[in-house]
């Protein structure tokens, strides 16, 4: 099977992003930037990101998670600790967030270590979401294999006839992740593949030094 993708082409041309636009905090613009996509271009869940860690196996692994929250201090997370993803983060924490928001032609790239939040902000977290997705978080071993379809979906029968009327605390191996960043790197599209790309990256005086880079 074969297929030549050398003609799919885009002419990149919705913004600029230059150094005596940006703040001297990432997260600023991080928080500019996040805002005015989800206002002016969310097509999809704007805070879908990919996250990308280094597997017991040695090779580099990606998927998409969804962030739930950002602060100065980082991204912030959820999954079940015991995932390959959990797993991959308990050996080596770091790793690298990264979105991309093709309708404004945009995207962030951040390296940085995880670390669990706070029991009692996993807690918090958990007892907001959808009860439905409080027992898929029981019922999936996430990564784990199983036989098929129907054993999960008896499986979560069976959790919702047990907690019927009952709170439904959080499971221990499920919670949060906060990434704090080392590196973040901002990118916009713009014509002839003259793309604009700016770095920040923390000192060890905790300031960021600001670089743009070639494209």
């Amino acid at each position: 099977m074969e297929k030549d993708l050398s003609n799919y082409r885009k002419i990149y041309k919705k913004g600029e992003l230059l150094l005596k636009q940006i703040p001297e905090n990432p997260m600023e613009l991080f928080q500019k930037w996040f805002y005015e996509v989800d206002k002016y271009f969310a097509a999809d869940e704007t805070n879908a990101m990919t996250i990308s860690t280094l597997g017991l196996d040695g090779y580099p692994k990606s998927r998409v998670v969804l962030l739930k929250k950002y602060t100065f201090e980082g991204f912030i997370f959820y999954t079940n600790y015991n995932s390959e993803k959990g797993k991959a983060i308990s050996v080596n924490p770091n790793v690298c967030l990264s979105f991309f928001w093709h309708g404004a032609e945009r995207q962030i790239i951040i390296k940085g270590k995880a670390e669990k939040i706070a029991e009692n902000l996993s807690d918090g977290y958990f007892e907001s979401r959808p009860r439905g997705s409080q027992l898929g978080a029981i019922v999936s071993n996430q990564s784990d294999i199983v036989e098929n379809r129907a054993f999960l979906e008896s499986k979560l029968l069976e959790l919702e006839k047990e907690y019927e009327g009952k709170e439904i605390e959080r499971p221990k191996y499920w919670g949060g992740y906060i990434v704090k960043p080392v590196e973040i790197e901002f990118w916009q599209g713009r014509p002839n593949r003259l793309h604009d790309r700016v770095r920040y990256q923390l000192q060890e005086d905790f300031n960021w030094k600001i670089s743009r880079l070639a494209p």
